[in-house]
């Protein structure tokens, strides 16, 4: 009776090896279209910054020179220029905002998480900053620009509408997932011995 069982068991693998065969093609096929498809998005979006690059340098009144000495961005005034200077000069500003309001926050966030909080406050919290990471970031620009901007006209009168002031503070927030995540992963990854020989010699 043991020998026909064993039988059955073993006819039975040879009849759901083939479906095991054909759900594994086809798993494999899903993934790797998969992935040509991310391959081809990444391509597709190179081939059409290039293109755009080089009919922008085409146009005649662009040069090289200006683009890169100009300290004036008016594409649609009808005196134009084409310097890039001002756009990189605010993405700096707008950086230096973001990094301001998002490291201390995200650092801070992250010592609480990796050494006091409870497990189920700290997966809690955890999910909340996940979401935040979510929220695409046309999302958050349409935040800064129809919620802190206003806001930060009461507080300072004669603020622009588009102003990197409330670009680097909602940056700020965009970052902050990002920043304590790090933080996270590089505290927990201390081993234990090595904290206790610090708090030996005197560590806070």
């Amino acid at each position: 009776m043991i020998e026909a069982t064993t039988r059955d068991i073993r006819s039975g693998d040879l009849r759901l090896q083939p479906r095991e065969r054909r759900r594994e093609r086809w798993i494999a096929a899903v993934l790797m279209a998969a992935a040509v498809f991310t391959i081809a998005v990444t391509v597709a979006v190179i081939v059409v910054l290039a293109r755009e690059t080089f009919g922008f340098f085409l146009h005649p009144d662009v040069t090289v020179w200006e683009f890169l000495t100009s300290r004036q961005w008016t594409p649609l005034f009808a005196e134009k220029h084409f310097g890039i200077a001002p756009l990189v000069a605010g993405t700096f500003l707008v950086t230096v905002i973001a990094l301001v309001v998002g490291v201390p926050m995200g650092l801070a966030s992250a010592i609480y998480l990796s050494e006091y909080a409870t497990p189920p406050v700290r997966r809690r919290v955890t999910g909340v900053l996940e979401l935040l990471a979510g929220i695409p970031t046309v999302v958050l620009g349409y935040f800064a620009l129809l919620f802190v901007t206003p806001i930060l006209q009461q507080v300072i009168p004669g603020l622009n509408l588009f102003n990197p002031l409330s670009a680097g503070l909602v940056m700020g927030v965009m970052i902050l997932p990002t920043v304590s995540s790090i933080s996270i992963d590089a505290m927990q990854a201390v081993p234990h011995a090595m904290r206790v020989a610090g708090y030996g010699l005197g560590a806070a």
